[in-house]
């Protein structure tokens, strides 16, 4: 399946002799225009708008869980196998995510978002296994991919460098604007605001004497708010668009942990529904750097209760929903 905008001519040959050599038919679907028009146009957008999206979260539920689900069936097939780091059981009607048996390697953070349809056509064979066990089983048949680098985060964007993808996307120049403090004191210019994102520290180029951090974005006025680090830190989020994967919508608050990003420690926390697709989420203790946009997963141990995208203060008002 191809998806990305880089040259993926070298994958597409890896995945062929493999195919070949394991005696199944192998199919190139070209998914280059929809991969840009629901992923990347959507990670464009919501920079312009001072979100920060995930956009590998956007790829599993429009592409890979999504147009690609929808071939397999047309093409009569009942499952779908990918190289996701998650297991899946099944508990009577309904299909639980856990997390994988190699904990650093684990996606299930990306995988909140998926259907119960969705996942019964899902298998992830790796993960009960070991990045490590995955590639000698690939060096032992004989598989070119047994030495294949590890993939980026996200496949379009080279290295960190966002905002080179935004403005060759919308061909716009960015307008330089103000840094301010909280109180509305103007310390430098910045260089555009899509090159910000909350609680950065690094690259701001402010000459002050203590370190301070991306607080805020004001898109109105084209400010990026800055302070102390200890601005960056809140107890409390709403969320939208969340699924509730090991259960239906509960009517009752839920301690559970949950992670605003995907690398961050579980934290605990109170979830409480407000709606059938958002939920208040109130931490025991302050988390860094809660940023709209991302992604808000909820765990019991091991398993992936559900998830949603965190709202800034004036979302609603943006027409996020």
């Amino acid at each position: 399946m191809e998806l990305c905008n880089r040259d993926m001519s070298a994958d597409i040959h890896s995945a062929r002799e493999t195919a070949d050599r394991l005696g199944i038919p192998f199919h190139v679907f070209d998914m280059r225009q929809e991969f840009h028009r629901l992923v990347v146009q959507s990670f464009v957008d919501s920079y312009e708008a001072g979100i920060t999206p995930n956009p590998c979260i956007t790829c599993n539920s429009t592409i890979k869980f999504g147009l690609f689900v929808d071939r397999a069936r047309e093409m009569g097939f009942s499952s779908i196998v990918t190289g996701h780091y998650a297991r899946i059981e099944q508990d009577g009607h309904r299909f639980l995510i856990r997390k994988a048996t190699d904990t650093y390697k684990d996606q299930s953070y990306f995988l909140y978002v998926l259907t119960q349809s969705q996942l019964s056509m899902a298998r992830f064979p790796l993960g009960d296994m070991t990045k490590a066990e995955v590639r000698a089983i690939a060096e032992e048949n004989g598989f070119t991919s047994a030495e294949r680098r590890e993939s980026q985060d996200i496949c379009f964007v080279s290295g960190d460098d966002y905002a080179s993808v935004i403005i060759e996307n919308t061909g716009r120049n960015y307008e330089p604007g103000d840094f301010v403090t909280p109180e509305g004191k103007v310390l430098g210019r910045h260089k555009g605001i899509i090159h910000y994102t909350i609680g950065q520290r690094r690259g701001l180029g402010l000459a002050v004497p203590e370190s301070v951090y991306v607080q805020a974005l004001d898109i109105e006025n084209n400010r990026v708010v800055v302070g102390p680090e200890e601005g960056v830190f809140s107890r409390e989020l709403n969320a939208t668009r969340v699924n509730w994967v090991a259960c239906q919508c509960p009517t009752n608050t839920m301690r559970l942990k949950a992670r605003v990003r995907y690398r961050q420690q579980e934290q605990w926390a109170q979830i409480e529904a407000t709606g059938p697709d958002t939920a208040k989420v109130v931490f025991d203790e302050p988390q860094r750097a809660i940023t709209p946009g991302q992604s808000v997963v909820f765990y019991d141990g091991d398993y992936l209760i559900g998830g949603g995208v965190i709202l800034g203060e004036r979302e609603e008002v943006r027409g996020y929903r």
